[in-house]
Formats: structure tokens, sequence, C-alpha cells
């Protein structure tokens, strides 16, 4: 499909609105209506047993979701949130007294509170301190002492849009033996990723904001080395080898990265994905991170044109990734006034913050740079 057939898709855009929020909330696709219609109609009398859909559409996205990610099905769970899927690293791993975290002072919560929450094992957490939106592998590494156990940073940071060198942060961890953490909900959808050829041990992301899905519904991915050495804290019927041998009781765990799924997952959001997956095709010559920096340059472009000075003005492509954020005295006011001309953005920690994806338009960001323009002066 080309951008005017994928614009199609989205009800939302014939409304003469500019949505550019996918950093909190991706809109619903007419692909994704569909299949809540397909799964309504089943479970209300078609179908109400629809476990075969259900299996037809869990199998559909978890290969779909591997291809996006360059990764095997085996390697990936599902969750119901990034923070629940940090707290399977956070519990699961021995921690001694004295062992260190490096987490950096602009991570979003979800990326830091499973790892406090080790503080009452005696395990201590070093902050990376952040300079206008940036964290370098520079000031992770300075941090970084025999007693490091694990990483974890936030592919693109929530606030500032800054993408990380993950690769190269990656293979600091692999020759120091440090453990190598990613959240990526800010991320997959909008950058290509390829885990069978980087050093991440462990990432994990949401399907509602780039990837356009529904809450509630989460994915990790996890190395089998790092599995092996997690101590799995929470089982369920799902996570043996042999789960409808109801009465066996063999708690002998699967071998894959599914052991961790412990029970009913959440139906109609994996019905949902697979829908929405439709949209991002899975080969590696996809253009879609390509349009979303196009629309990035052009958007802090554009500010600067009118004197706002974007937080990651004059910073190269390889450490942008959609978002686009600035600082004004006046945000809550800009906000509420471009919301009232039917532009959405987000105000965060006093910011505002633009999120475009790639079937938005140039005209469309020209239409909120000239509304920004006549509202700040």
């Amino acid at each position: 499909m080309n951008i005017e057939e994928v614009r199609k898709l989205f009800p939302h855009l014939q409304t003469d609105q500019i949505y550019f929020n996918h950093a909190a909330l991706g809109p619903w696709s007419t692909l994704v209506l569909d299949r809540i219609k397909e799964y309504m109609n089943e479970r209300s009398g078609l179908k109400v047993m629809n476990y075969e859909s259900f299996i037809k559409w869990n199998f559909s996205a978890k290969e779909k979701l591997a291809k996006l990610l360059g990764t095997s099905t085996s390697r990936l769970s599902w969750a119901d949130n990034v923070a629940n899927s940090m707290s399977i690293i956070a519990q699961g791993l021995d921690w001694k007294s004295g062992d260190r975290i490096i987490l950096n002072d602009i991570e979003f919560p979800s990326n830091v509170y499973p790892f406090l929450n080790l503080k009452k094992h005696g395990v201590e957490i070093d902050f990376a301190k952040s300079r206008n939106g940036i964290v370098d592998i520079e000031d992770i590494e300075k941090l970084i002492i025999p007693k490091t156990k694990l990483i974890s940073i936030s592919m693109v940071q929530f606030l500032s849009g800054y993408k990380a060198d993950i690769d190269a942060i990656g293979e600091l961890c692999k020759q120091k033996g440090i453990i190598f953490c990613v959240d990526a909900i800010q991320a997959v959808g909008a950058v290509q990723i390829d885990l069978k050829n980087s050093p991440i041990d462990f990432l994990t992301g949401g399907t509602q904001k780039w990837l356009m899905s529904s809450q509630g519904l989460s994915y990790f991915y996890v190395t089998e080395e790092l599995q092996n050495k997690i101590d799995q804290k929470n089982v369920g019927w799902t996570s043996v080898e042999d789960p409808w041998n109801l009465l066996d009781y063999n708690l002998t765990l699967r071998s894959n990265a599914e052991r961790f799924q412990t029970g009913t997952l959440n139906a109609l959001g994996i019905a949902i994905f697979d829908a929405a997956l439709k949209m991002f095709k899975q080969s590696k010559d996809e253009n879609f991170e390509l349009r979303v920096l196009e629309n990035t340059n052009y958007f802090i472009n554009k500010l600067s044109d009118i004197g706002i000075e974007p937080l990651l003005k004059n910073i190269s492509n390889k450490h942008l990734a959609g978002i686009v954020t600035f600082q004004h005295d006046k945000s809550k006011e800009i906000f509420s006034e471009l919301e009232k001309r039917k532009i959405y953005g987000a105000v965060r920690e006093g910011m505002i913050r633009f999120s475009p994806h790639f079937y938005n338009t140039k005209d469309e960001i020209d239409r909120v740079v000239n509304e920004l323009k006549n509202i700040a002066g």
C-alpha cells in the first residue's frame, strides 16, 4: 500500500483532525475495527467458544511480531504491560547485596520501579545523568564497576525522543558480562530492530503506541541464555510442556519463552494486534522508519524556522525516532489551544511533545507549525 491507501484505513483522518500523539496511544485502523467485529460476532453467538480462531490469531500475531523484531517466536512471550515484563527479570535473577544496576534519570517509571524495588534486598541503583534529553554511552560507561550486574535503558526516550546507541551499549555490556535490558515501547513500529544481530538480552514493549493496537497487551523477548538464569517466580497451567494433561501436575516448564505465559491471555488484544500488524510489512526493505525520520527532521526544521527550539535540534538521524519535544513557558495554554483546533499531541513534564507516525504528512506538519506560530507568537 502507498501512503494514501494507508491513510484511508484510519477513520480519524476523516474528521479533519491531526493526530501526533502515537507516543501515548495509537489510533485504530479499519483493520482493527474489522477484527473486533469478527471477534464480537463469534463470541456473541456465531462461535462462542472461538478457541480455534484465537489459536490462529495468536500464532499469526507472534509470527508477525517475530519478523518485525528479527527473532524467532520461541524467544517471545506475551505479557500485560512493560513493568510486569521488567519485573520478571528484576525478581527472577540471583541478586546479591551490593549488586548494582544502571538506569538513567529520564526513564519512564515502568523501567525504574521494578528495579528500585530491589533496594530492599541490598541492590543499589546508579542513575546516569542526562544532558538535554540525551543519554550517551559515555554517561553509562563511567558508572560501571565490577558489581554492575544489569543495565536497562529505553531504546527511544519517552520525553525527548532520543534514540540510544543500543548496539554500542549492548556491546559494552557483553564485554563486561552485564545483562542488557531494553524498553522498546517507543521504538517498535517506528524503528527497525534486528534482534538476531543485536547484543540485547531482554527487550519489552507494548502494542498500544506506535503499533496502533490495544492497551493491556505487551510482549517481551529473552535470549535462551538469560532465560536459563531466571528463577521463574510465577507459573501457571500454560507454563508447562503438556498443559492439556490437566490432572498430571507435572511442573516441567516449556523450553521456550512461552513458559512465562501462566494462563489465560488477552485473547481480544492478541486478535486485534494480529490485525494491526498487517500494516507493517515484514521485509527488510520496509520504509516506515525512513518516513518517520523524514517527518521528524521536517518537523524539527519547521519549528526552528518559527523560533521554537526542539530538544533534539542538530542531532544525527541515528538518534532520532519520531518524537519531537520542545519547552515553552506556556505549554499548557498552547496545548489547550491546539486541541481546540483538533491538533493532538501531549504535555509531559511541562513540555509539548509531538509524535507523528509514518502515515502522517508534511502538509499536516505545516498546519501544526502554522497554528503554533499563531498561538505562541
